[in-house]
């Protein structure tokens, strides 16, 4: 059984009952992560050579959909430590790369990421400083998720010069004896995946040994890389948006009126066209940033629509905490500002007040 097929039975027969639970129960959560784990699918994109699954740009793709549309906090947390683990595949620290990466895959050692906010314009929230021993690192990281999941997590942090400082931190409030600290918030009180714990931290002359330095990369790295992959997190929505197309049809099922098949049916055709155009130029280096960056925000559009299209549907019921739709249509709000540039933001504004969809 290939690893997309397996993801599905595990869905289908462990998180579609259970997902409104994962999204507010971090016990649960981290069973469901636990369990990826025992399927040997939490380092997809890592080389089979260093342990990880190998799998292709569309088949992670299509992985990535399938969990979102069934729950999207455990797509949300799974996603930091895969993310984590490919920045470990590709770094130069090859004792690092040793030290975790034969574990990430059954979850035995399992790493976070804190390093969104070098995407934010002004002043760096987190700096570094080249000292004999590594490097001292001050200030505030404003996202990680998965605290009390991950026992690690890689961080960013800007030199002086620009250049960006990517290293492996333990993921628990620590005091070092040289006086350096880190120190990490209560859970963040979100809109949709509150079990996922996400934090904020705070680092005061944290001495980081050159032995945790994954890589130094030049400035402006991450917006470079942002615009690589700018589909990535739009097939977050497109799962979104198949969990809410679910819903559609399921009250359909039920109510057997007209309008709302004719509705299910509308969208899921938008869907499906958004989908393939996705995966049709997912590969591709020829494609323009720009048509990219334009199906990116016609999947976050989609998903809005379609959520809402599920509220709707669902009538009154909609407003109880345990109800799918209420579910989903927090999940698309979340998933419309996830790894969010500026680009993205403008083009999904000019999506939402376009009046053709």
């Amino acid at each position: 059984m290939n690893i997309l097929n397996l993801t599905q039975n595990y869905l289908e027969q462990n998180i579609i009952s259970q997902a409104a639970a994962i999204d507010r129960d971090p016990v649960q959560l981290k069973q469901a992560l636990q369990d990826l784990g025992k399927l040997k699918i939490l380092a997809l994109k890592v080389p089979q050579a260093l342990g990880g699954s190998g799998l292709t740009a569309q088949d992670y793709a299509h992985f990535q959909i399938l969990v979102a549309r069934y729950s999207g906090a455990l797509l949300f947390l799974q996603t930091q430590h895969q993310s984590a683990a490919s920045k470990l595949a590709s770094c130069n620290n090859k004792i690092l790369q040793k030290q975790f990466l034969p574990y990430m895959k059954t979850g035995e050692k399992l790493v976070g990421v804190g390093f969104s906010h070098l995407r934010r314009s002004g002043q760096p929230m987190v700096k570094a400083v080249e000292v004999d021993q590594g490097y001292i690192i001050s200030g505030e990281v404003p996202w990680i998720t998965g605290f009390d999941f991950f026992d690690n997590f890689i961080i960013g942090a800007s030199l002086p010069d620009g250049q960006e400082v990517y290293a492996m931190l333990p993921f628990k409030n620590q005091i070092q004896s040289s006086g350096g600290s880190i120190k990490f918030s209560a859970p963040l009180e979100l809109i949709a995946m509150t079990a996922t714990n996400t934090v904020t931290a705070k680092l005061d002359n944290w001495l980081l040994s050159k032995d945790l330095v994954l890589n130094v990369k030049p400035k402006d790295s991450i917006h470079y890389s942002s615009r690589k992959n700018i589909m990535n997190h739009g097939f977050f929505a497109l799962g979104c948006a198949y969990a809410a197309l679910d819903i559609l049809q399921q009250v359909y099922q039920k109510k057997q009126l007209e309008f709302i098949k004719q509705s299910w049916q509308s969208l899921k055709q938008e869907v499906t066209a958004c989908n393939k155009a996705m995966f049709d130029v997912l590969d591709s280096r020829e494609t323009a940033y720009e048509s990219k960056l334009k199906l990116r925000s016609q999947a976050i559009h989609l998903a809005q629509r379609c959520s809402q299209a599920a509220v709707i549907v669902s009538s009154g019921a909609a407003n109880y905490l345990n109800n799918s739709a209420g579910r989903v249509y927090r999940e698309a709000l979340l998933f419309s500002v996830s790894g969010q540039t500026t680009d993205v933001m403008e083009m999904t504004l000019m999506q939402l007040l376009s009046t053709k969809y």
